[in-house]
């Protein structure tokens, strides 16, 4: 038959039962698997076979998760990790190395940028920042002879900026690099980067493919578009031998296909091991299955509010893709034209004091960390989530000390705007 829908994809996809086995994806929670013979086992070692020998690397329920999330996503391969954290470090780890250099958009979730600025600097990786608006010229600057990847995030946490994936793919393309977008927010139902040309796509599972703050995980889809071996001396270790695995050459062995997610498996997963438990996986498979009803539902239920806020006098400013006039409104109709996801960025007159005055008033949505979820939930990212940076830096990414991150959930939209009023009225300064 034709390839299926999205929404059907999110049923289907990804794990196939035989006549008699689970309906259900199973949960195969064992570290190890048995083998008859240690010539059985070799073969699996030296990457000449497929299955599974120890759950750190591979394992089935992980798999058929991350099987279905490449298929929503249109890429060829994909992993899963153990949070965003660890997908957004392997992503850029996989393929640069001490010496090297990232470009990366200024406005990133605040736990990336630390990541990128400083854990990884120490590990002798450069990063230089630019903004998603700088000038075709500004942007061609950043880039140096060593630098390996551009990354940015399709909707910015918490800053709602959108970015112009295509703008920033002809720019890494035509410095010979590949494009990585963390699609966390906007997910593959409302937007799916690789039909703009990015190359690698990473998430947060914990957000809205999860839902229900029940599971942490992250995955790392390839596009298999990139041509690593045009760039043999960019990319030597996915196109020379890797004496670490048995001298396996990944671009020949797997093709542009599987080379990129099969290094990242066979070295980083198996010296890192930030392996995702099968338990979690299975949980991400559930919420993937009403992700389309769901992320209709978020859109809808933000979009009401935005518009809300937008018209009210205790409110200074509010950013929203999806509300006409928005700074991105015209880029969201190009790449979020079902919907721009649940979230909602705004200030509240009186600042930081206000803001916080806000929150603590608030009675059906909670302050929480977390953020893409079934429950509203809201955040004051300047002392949360983005506390380790100065106001530069603050301002560089987008985020005010008066600006409250509001996490729309599938309440009622008119419930959530009583509380929000009330929350309002009473703030006293």
């Amino acid at each position: 038959m034709k390839d299926t829908s999205f929404e059907t994809k999110c049923i289907q996809s990804g794990y196939v039962p035989g006549n008699g086995e689970p309906r259900q994806i199973p949960i195969i929670q064992s570290t190890t698997f048995k083998y008859n013979t240690s010539e059985d086992m070799g073969k699996l070692f030296d990457l000449e076979a497929s299955g599974y020998f120890y759950t750190r690397l591979q394992n089935p329920t992980n798999d058929y998760v991350a099987a279905k999330i490449a298929a929503l996503e249109g890429g060829t391969a994909a992993m899963l990790t153990s949070s965003g954290q660890a997908a957004s470090f392997y992503s850029i780890f996989n393929i640069a190395s001490c010496g090297d250099h990232i470009v990366s958009s200024a406005t990133i979730y605040g736990g990336t940028y630390n990541l990128f600025a400083v854990t990884m600097k120490r590990m002798g990786i450069d990063f230089t920042f630019v903004s998603p608006e700088c000038s075709d010229e500004e942007l061609e600057a950043a880039f140096r002879p060593n630098t390996k990847a551009v990354f940015g995030e399709t909707i910015a946490n918490p800053a709602l900026v959108v970015l112009d994936i295509e703008r920033f793919a002809n720019a890494a393309h035509a410095h010979g690099v590949p494009l990585i977008i963390d699609n966390t927010f906007a997910t593959p139902y409302l937007c799916r980067p690789f039909e703009f040309g990015a190359d690698i796509v990473t998430h947060s599972t914990t957000k809205y493919m999860d839902g229900h703050g029940a599971s942490t995980g992250g995955c790392i889809v390839d596009s298999g578009k990139f041509d690593w071996t045009k760039y043999p001396d960019k990319f030597p270790g996915l196109c020379t031998p890797d004496e670490s695995y048995h001298g396996v050459t990944y671009t020949e062995r797997f093709g542009l296909e599987g080379a990129y997610i099969t290094k990242a498996t066979a070295q980083l997963m198996r010296d890192f091991g930030s392996i995702q438990s099968p338990q979690n996986a299975f949980y991400i498979n559930l919420g993937l299955e009403s992700l389309p009803v769901r992320m209709e539902r978020h859109s809808a239920n933000a979009k009401k509010i935005a518009e809300y806020l937008s018209t009210n006098d205790k409110i200074s400013w509010v950013k929203y893709s999806g509300l006409k006039g928005d700074k991105y409104y015209e880029l969201a109709q190009k790449y979020l034209p079902k919907g721009s996801c649940g979230v909602v960025s705004f200030g509240v007159k009186g600042g930081r004091k206000a803001a916080e005055a806000f929150m603590k008033n608030l009675k059906l949505a909670a302050i929480e960390t977390h953020v893409a979820d079934a429950r509203t939930c809201c955040l004051h990212p300047a002392s949360a989530t983005h506390r380790q940076m100065n106001d530069e830096e603050l301002i560089a990414a987008g985020v005010s000390p008066d600006l409250v991150r509001y996490s729309v959930g599938l309440e009622n939209a008119d419930d959530l705007i009583a509380d929000i009023e009330q929350a309002l009225n009473s703030i006293k300064l």
